[in-house]
């Protein structure tokens, strides 16, 4: 009788310290936290380090349905946003669509197809002055600056605004940011009898010129460098350098989306800001590998030439606020163009302009 009562409190005793080893392994510490880069960082241990801590839930992932007004480089904090997983950090996924065209992507708001959408902000002033049942409110500015090139089919040495009277330029539709940026320059330049053509299809624009089409011709990157790397163009000038600050691309949704999604738009402010504070001190080869995925085709040398050049005009502002300067602007060039009334100006930004999500990045909760 004796040997199997030792045994069994042999047995006891083992399934004892196994319990206890067990128990302490939920309070061993984990591994170290990695940086962006993906290297390890092992910080000194704290009163707070050494006490347990209650394990937080993953987030939820919530898809918005996005649309943006067209595929360029211009947009790339977002692009970097999605390949760097900051979406992700929010606990959003996009489902992206290109609308081609700001008017197509307003209308994607107003019929609930879109959650959110980059188009211009002067999109949120038409939809407003229409006195519909739903109103659109920009939440952040993107840029800051035009994302257009002028390009010519022959080589330019000393390049005057001037030298556009009686040349025909294949410029962007009726109304859109950067035909009006286009006309504004002009207008300010003393430019006369140019002929500015705004009856072709975005994507079929640089087709038209490589085939013979018109004189100059105003591009948007990456497509305006693969025009200049083919031999097909020559650089020219800036339209946002020329122009100067312009909130030419927002990201907007309903108001309603907006009251009932607060923490979305939050998250996805966070993310875009976050992806754009990380493209000013990234590297060409990490710039590369987070953009390749949106433009196939493009070589990498391709894309990040157009990253550099578009830094290089301040085109993404470090705080991505649509100011009221700046909204005044935007409503003296739509006024000038003849697209908005003198009577319909918006007097109070605040009715579709909300920056209390760009003013709360990057705070706790």
């Amino acid at each position: 009788m004796f040997k199997p009562q030792r045994t069994v409190l042999l047995l006891l005793a083992a399934l004892l310290l196994a319990f206890a080893a067990s128990c302490g392994g939920a309070n061993a510490p984990s591994a170290s936290p990695t940086t962006d880069a993906g290297s390890s960082v092992s910080p000194s241990p704290s009163a707070a380090d050494l006490s347990p801590s209650p394990t937080a839930a993953p987030k939820e992932i919530v898809t918005i349905k996005f649309s943006e007004v067209i595929r360029s480089i211009f947009y790339a904090p977002y692009y970097a946003a999605i390949s760097r997983g900051y979406f992700e950090e929010e606990g959003l996924k996009l489902d992206m669509n290109t609308a081609q065209g700001s008017d197509k992507g307003a209308a994607a708001l107003i019929a609930g197809t879109a959650d959110i959408s980059l188009v211009g902000p002067e999109t949120a002033i038409y939809i407003y002055n229409q006195q519909g049942d739903k109103k659109l409110k920009v939440f952040y500015q993107l840029t800051m600056k035009d994302g257009s090139f002028l390009l010519s089919r022959d080589s330019v040495d000393a390049f005057d605004w001037h030298a556009l009277a009686g040349k025909k330029i294949i410029g962007w539709r009726p109304g859109s940011a950067p035909q009006m940026v286009m006309a504004s320059t002009l207008k300010a330049q003393g430019t006369e009898g140019a002929n500015v053509v705004t009856n072709i299809a975005a994507p079929a624009m640089a087709g038209a010129f490589a085939s013979g089409q018109g004189d100059y011709i105003q591009l948007f990157e990456p497509v305006a460098s693969t025009l200049i790397a083919e031999g097909k163009a020559h650089y020219v000038a800036s339209l946002g350098e020329a122009f100067g600050d312009f909130p030419e691309t927002s990201f907007v949704a309903t108001s309603d989306y907006i009251d009932k999604h607060p923490q979305i738009v939050q998250g996805f402010a966070n993310a875009v800001a976050k992806a754009t504070r990380w493209l000013a001190s990234a590297s060409d080869d990490e710039i590369a590998t987070a953009l390749s995925p949106y433009f196939e085709g493009t070589p990498k040398e391709r894309i990040v030439e157009s990253v550099r050049r578009y830094q290089k005009q301040d085109t993404w502002p470090a705080s991505p606020v649509l100011t009221p300067s700046a909204f005044d602007k935007l409503q003296a060039v739509l006024i000038e163009n003849g697209v908005l009334k003198a009577e319909d100006k918006i007097a109070d930004m605040s009715t579709i302009v909300d920056m209390t999500f760009v003013e709360r990045i990057g705070e706790a909760g």
